[in-house]
């Protein structure tokens, strides 16, 4: 299963945070080895955003943190292309303004992924049939 990381999973998962539980962790690992674990470029630009506002921290400096994530096998940066903004406009359904969401979800939807969150608009977004979620 392809998996999408919303920033939140990713920063517990690669910082080792307790909000993870074991089995939710065995699944981002499983599918780092296989078929690998997709970053949307939206989300290091949102960890750097929430670093600089003081209301996150990272092991490293924030350019660091992303090549050192980079060079881990199983993990693959996804650009913010052309398909991706018209789609987070044109979503189906009801999901909130939140423009890095709105990416995250047109991202997993165009490249058939399923998005790893515990964003509860996003799981409801997911429930409502307009995205493929794994609860984590």
């Amino acid at each position: 299963m392809r998996l999408l990381l919303d920033t939140h999973v990713l920063i517990w998962f690669v910082e080792g945070r307790q909000e993870l539980s074991t089995s939710s962790r065995r699944v981002l690992e499983d599918s780092a080895v296989d078929p690998g674990l997709m970053i949307s470029a939206i989300t290091f630009w949102e960890v750097a955003m929430l670093c600089a506002r003081g209301r996150i921290s990272v092991a490293r400096p924030v350019q660091e943190w992303r090549r050192a994530i980079l060079d881990t096998a199983g993990f693959e940066e996804i650009a913010v292309a052309g398909d991706v903004a018209v789609e987070a406009v044109q979503l189906p359904g009801e999901l909130h303004a939140d423009p890095a969401d709105r990416i995250l979800a047109a991202t997993a939807r165009l490249r058939g992924a399923h998005l790893a969150t515990r964003d509860k608009p996003l799981i409801a977004y997911g429930r409502a049939g307009h995205l493929a979620v794994v609860k984590v």
